[in-house]
């Protein structure tokens, strides 16, 4: 089914531009609380909205101006095959991970193994009960990895909720053996500065290094203390996993002062988060190239010494961007893709009142050669339909689609669902398939929608917030030639070289 976009667009901006006001203002004039990163730990409890703003909603669905609660729309080269609810593990869906014909989903209270050699009908093969607060997971052979970004008591999947404040309170990586699919055993752990919010696997032969990614310190916090203006740096033995350990913590913004040296935030630059650590990065490893989205700063650095990054150049963009979120490279890694989590993906933003620019993607070339690149500016990518008040809408994780010669991504948008998009012309990105759900809720803002939504051997996978596990069928003749392409193996931070 295909929305009639012109008349939704233009309904939408007659109300939402007075329902978002003080959302508007409060985005544009409040202070680091602005750029809420992602909720952590918290219950996603639903946040009410004015009279007017529910009013507008119900009458928007009435009208067929946009989808029904719950209503599931596509474009028509889009195909919604299945979707899995959530079962044993009833917390947060997060992000996925691939191999051979696994999919690897985690959830905020462990993770879930499906096989899906039938993209229509996967099955679940195992369930791991293992709380511990995003659970951001990637595999690479035997081993599997997960992030705890949540103050623990201990470092075992029985832990309970502790304060960050307690020395003996743990956070940071877990490693299982999934050599037996059916029975994912838990063989290390490895606490690292401020935890891990995700993580980014640069494999080798032997070795798997981690990125973790992690910010917010406290002077408060004994295991996370200012400045925190780097990465943790762990090395995985892939013959003794149970010897993984921190090999380093690479200083990525070196200054003076409390927080080091990267993006102040407010007051200098109100809006903008300011930047005490990384929230994701993408590598290249067949090009010893990454990317990390790190608050109020993004930058590319390279990677040729896994444990000595370097940085090549660093951005800022103080007027559109609150969060650098996460990257996406293309496939000849002469551009990179920057998200910005404008309210920390707990807001309902994705509306006239907000606009175009910010809650958006950032498209950057990179330009020169070696340690002299740099990236340069384009333009910027947001969803085309404005979705209700009641719907956190912003751009989140999503893959490249492999097709030579084009630069095409997919990417999940929580409640504004699933968009898959064309940016060869960096300058004049366009949507070219979309799917998504109607409003949880046309009386309060729930959280919800697609966490992530990742192209893998000729389906796309998303992982709904609260829906669960959605497998797509995009039949469209400018993504058609990505059917031809098959990996072992997909971790999308972990980016591959596709025509190799």
């Amino acid at each position: 089914m295909i929305l009639l976009k012109e008349s939704r667009t233009r309904r939408r901006r007659l109300g939402v531009a007075a329902a978002a006001a003080g959302l508007l203002a409060a985005l544009l004039t409040a202070g680091p609380a602005v750029a809420t990163p992602d909720p952590g730990d918290r219950p996603t409890a639903g946040k009410g909205v004015s009279e007017s703003t529910e009013a507008e909603v119900k009458a928007a669905i009435a009208d067929g101006e946009i989808p029904g609660q719950d209503e599931i729309v596509h474009s028509d080269n889009i195909e919604h095959l299945v979707n899995v609810p959530k079962d044993a593990l009833p917390g947060t869906n997060s992000d996925l991970a691939f191999q051979g014909r696994y999919a690897f989903s985690g959830n905020y209270d462990g993770f879930r193994i499906f096989d899906i050699s039938n993209p229509k009908a996967p099955k679940t093969v195992a369930q791991v009960l293992c709380p511990g607060s995003q659970n951001d997971i990637s595999v690479s052979g035997n081993l599997l990895f997960l992030s705890t970004d949540s103050s623990r008591s201990d470092s075992s999947c029985s832990s309970t909720t502790q304060p960050a404040t307690e020395k003996s309170s743990w956070e940071g990586m877990k490693v299982f053996d999934i050599s037996d699919k059916t029975n994912p055993k838990y063989v290390a752990a490895v606490e690292t500065a401020c935890g891990s919010h995700t993580h980014t696997l640069v494999p080798e032969r032997r070795n798997v290094y981690l990125y973790v990614s992690s910010y917010s310190p406290n002077a408060t916090y004994p295991d996370c203390q200012p400045p925190h203006d780097g990465i943790s740096v762990i090395k995985v033995p892939r013959n003794a996993p149970e010897k993984a350990a921190v090999v380093d913590f690479p200083v990525l913004f070196p200054g003076e002062g409390p927080d080091g040296g990267g993006n102040p935030g407010a007051p200098t630059n109100p809006g903008v988060s300011k930047t005490t650590g990384c929230h994701d990065i993408t590598v290249l490893p067949d090009k010893d190239l990454a990317a990390g989205a790190c608050m109020g700063d993004g930058i590319l650095f390279s990677i040729k010494d896994p444990e000595n990054p370097k940085v090549i150049d660093r951005v800022q963009d103080n007027v559109n961007f609150a969060f650098w979120h996460s990257a996406t490279f293309n496939q000849k890694a002469n551009k990179v893709v920057f998200t910005d989590e404008l309210g920390g993906g707990g807001a309902a933003t994705c509306n006239a009142a907000i606009g175009p620019n910010r809650g958006a993607d950032g498209i950057y070339d990179i330009v020169g050669k070696g340690d002299k690149r740099k990236l340069v500016f384009k333009s910027y990518y947001k969803i085309p339909r404005h979705q209700a008040d009641t719907e956190n809408c912003v751009a989140h994780n999503g893959s490249l689609i492999p097709v030579k010669g084009k630069d095409i991504m997919v990417q999940a948008w929580y409640q504004g669902g699933v968009s898959v998009w064309e940016f060869t012309d960096s300058a004049r990105p366009r949507e070219i398939a979309y799917f998504e759900r109607g409003p949880l809720s046309t009386e309060q803002l729930v959280g919800g929608g697609a966490w992530s939504a990742y192209y893998y051997n000729g389906y796309i996978y998303s992982n709904d917030i609260a829906k669960g596990f959605d497998v797509l069928k995009l039949s469209d003749r400018r993504t058609d030639p990505a059917k031809k392409v098959r990996l072992g193996e997909l971790n999308v931070q972990t980016q591959p070289d596709y025509f190799d």
